[in-house]
């Protein structure tokens, strides 16, 4: 039994030793005495561009986001505005408004003091917006760094494992 397999590992030594680069024997299409990686560069390089890509497109949706929190801020903060001076001017316009009647009176004295007080309202309203626009845009910018640099550091790790692939060739 052991005759068997040192004949069978001679001839396999044998055909080994015929197999060499100036033969033409390639292993699956590649030199074998070249280092080789387990995929080749080009699939390295895609596998690092996808990731790229993918951060590039989540730091171009988050400035995306941050200029549309920003501009739904001035669409409340105009809005509001608007708001207050229609009450403005109806307060303005039923100024001399008066009746005889004292219960209408009372009625109408109350109706002013809700709109003056509505108006007081919006403006916190417009206030606890600004506040809350800050605090959104901020939370967006922090992310976006987080993003931003994430990218950096795959960009350069890409970088540098093409100057590797590129020296190595």
């Amino acid at each position: 039994m052991q005759k068997i397999y040192k004949g069978i590992l001679c001839e396999f030594f044998m055909e080994l030793k015929d197999i060499t680069p100036e033969s033409g024997f390639t292993f699956n299409g590649k030199d074998p005495e070249k280092p080789s990686d387990s995929l080749g560069s080009g699939e390295i390089s895609d596998v690092g561009t996808a990731k790229v890509e993918s951060l590039k497109e989540a730091v171009l949706d988050i400035k995306k986001l941050i200029v549309g929190r920003r501009n739904l801020s001035k669409e409340i903060f105009s809005s509001a505005e608007k708001l207050k001076t229609e009450i403005n001017n109806f307060l303005i316009e039923n100024a001399s408004l008066r009746t005889d009647d004292p219960m209408e009176g009372r009625d109408v004295a109350k109706q002013k003091s809700d709109l003056r007080y509505k108006k007081i309202e919006v403006s916190e309203l417009q206030m606890n917006e600004k506040v809350s626009c800050w605090k959104d845009v901020s939370l967006l910018k922090r992310e976006l760094r987080e993003y931003q640099m994430q990218l950096s550091e795959k960009e350069n790790r890409m970088d540098m494992i093409k100057g590797i692939l590129g020296d190595s060739e």
